[in-house]
């Protein structure tokens, strides 16, 4: 798989998705990685809680702004990964020519959903940061 750039996407891209765009770009280099929400509100800062555990984790989303899915992001970018079941039908449903490049974020372990994290406990955060860097690990290893 010839992969030039990467959109990974969750809800509100203030959590999940900006913790994923970062580490995959760490792990890919050569690959532009961007972030988007099916329900962001455009230029968003992260969370302040996302923001602190990822931080905790080695992980700078400090100056991350979100953005909101719009078709043309979905097209520009050879793969789309998101977080969840529900995210990946939805995307399925409204443009189902594009099938093919959206897949989980966590794939490679049996499809697994990654939990939203939002005004839920630190804890919970950094188990999700955990997991998210996890799987980023798996999908450098397919793609690099």
């Amino acid at each position: 798989m010839n992969v030039q750039s990467i959109l990974v996407v969750c809800a509100g891209n203030m959590c999940r998705s900006p913790v994923g765009q970062t580490v995959l770009a760490e792990h890919l280099q050569r690959v532009q990685v961007t972030s988007a929400g099916l329900v962001a509100r455009e230029g968003k800062p992260a969370c302040a809680t996302a923001i602190e555990v990822a931080a905790d984790c080695g992980i700078d989303i400090s100056a991350h702004r979100s953005t909101k899915l719009t078709p043309e992001l979905v097209l520009k970018n050879d793969l789309v990964l998101v977080m969840e079941e529900l995210h990946l039908r939805e995307l399925q449903n409204a443009m189902p020519h594009v099938q093919g490049k959206v897949m989980l974020f966590g794939k490679w372990k049996g499809e697994l959903d990654i939990p939203d994290p939002y005004k839920r406990s630190s804890d919970m955060y950094k188990a999700v940061f955990t997991q998210i860097q996890e799987h980023a690990q798996y999908w450098a290893n397919k793609l690099d």
